[in-house]
């Protein structure tokens, strides 16, 4: 089955809307608490993972970086894990414009176009574009989609499966 990659384009912005959605219902739920907006995005499911920061500064930045590499376009910088909530939103709003300005030729004929990637230290693999987007940024992002998520459901904000879907299917 041939998959066309501007595909994760549309999937990238959904999951960015469902991030939106999360990061409202984790403010509505810490402002009933009494839970400061720099404390909620400081919680963390257990001591040794990243907190919400983290995972939000993921979530909005490797959708617009990996579209951008798999098009050949110019990598934009990820942006701050220490952002306050109207950063993250401003994030949020400007990445979804940023994936909405890509067009579908951009992506035709880089299937297989060989990308070269530091992942970390000692860690620099080279797979094809098509690889590293539906393999790698897909499951990063949506790993840290569903981070977020529990690490909102361990803090007691009710959520459901439904609100991880809050950006369509």
């Amino acid at each position: 089955m041939i998959v066309n990659l501007y595909t994760f384009v549309g999937l990238y912005d959904r999951a960015l809307v469902a991030a939106s959605h999360l990061l409202d219902k984790g403010l509505d739920h810490a402002a009933t608490q009494g839970v400061s907006e720099r404390d909620m995005l400081n919680w963390r499911l257990i001591d040794d993972m990243h907190p919400i920061g983290f995972q939000l500064m993921v979530v909005v930045s490797f959708p617009c970086q990996w579209a951008a590499r798999v098009a050949g376009l110019p990598v934009p910088d990820r942006i701050s894990p220490d952002l306050d909530v109207a950063g993250f939103k401003a994030a949020i709003a400007d990445a979804r414009t940023y994936l909405a300005a890509i067009k579908p030729e951009q992506f035709e004929g880089r299937e297989d176009a060989p990308l070269t990637v530091q992942i970390t230290e000692g860690l620099e693999p080279t797979m094809p574009a098509g690889q590293w987007l539906s393999g790698f940024a897909t499951t990063n992002i949506y790993f840290h989609l569903t981070t977020l998520y529990g690490i909102l459901r361990a803090h007691g904000v009710p959520l459901g499966k439904a609100d991880l879907f809050a950006g369509g299917f």
